[in-house]
């Protein structure tokens, strides 16, 4: 079975996907200013947490998002037919 991944700018099916694996919007600490939320992260349960992480809202993660003309790359299923977490910020 091959892994299925996707590519999105929708907001909706970020969110949903995100929320679905129990993620929370993020930044990079020390990363942002008065423009930018900084480098955008998602802070999923075991991951770098809230040392590395400042949770942010959705409405500044899509704001930084869209200024930085990102789109959001996504592994719905590994290879294995596991459910995935892996995720990448990518240029549109």
């Amino acid at each position: 079975m091959a892994s299925e991944s996707h590519t999105t700018t929708d907001h909706d099916e970020i969110r949903s996907w995100v929320e679905e694996h129990d993620g929370k919007p993020a930044a990079v600490r020390d990363t942002g200013s008065d423009d930018s939320a900084g480098v955008l992260r998602i802070d999923f349960p075991g991951g770098a947490g809230e040392d590395r992480l400042e949770h942010i809202s959705w409405d500044e993660w899509f704001a930084t998002f869209e200024d930085s003309d990102l789109a959001f790359l996504y592994q719905a299923k590994k290879a294995s037919g596991e459910d995935s977490t892996f995720f990448k910020l990518v240029r549109r």
